[in-house]
């Protein structure tokens, strides 16, 4: 089943970048999100935390 799928990338020119530019785009958003994260108030996340026991 692979050497199909296989075969048929390696017939693509430039298919190298493709692994890259998605590796760039994940790794990115990845860092993004760690930052936004860890620089979230925590009053903010022990209010939204708490919402679930609020009823």
């Amino acid at each position: 089943m692979l050497k199909f799928v296989k075969h048929n990338l390696e017939t693509i020119d430039g298919v190298a970048i493709y692994p890259i530019i998605s590796l760039t785009i994940f790794f990115t958003a990845f860092v993004l999100f760690t930052v936004w994260a860890m620089t979230y108030s925590k009053d903010t996340i022990k209010e939204i935390s708490d919402l679930p026991l609020n009823d």
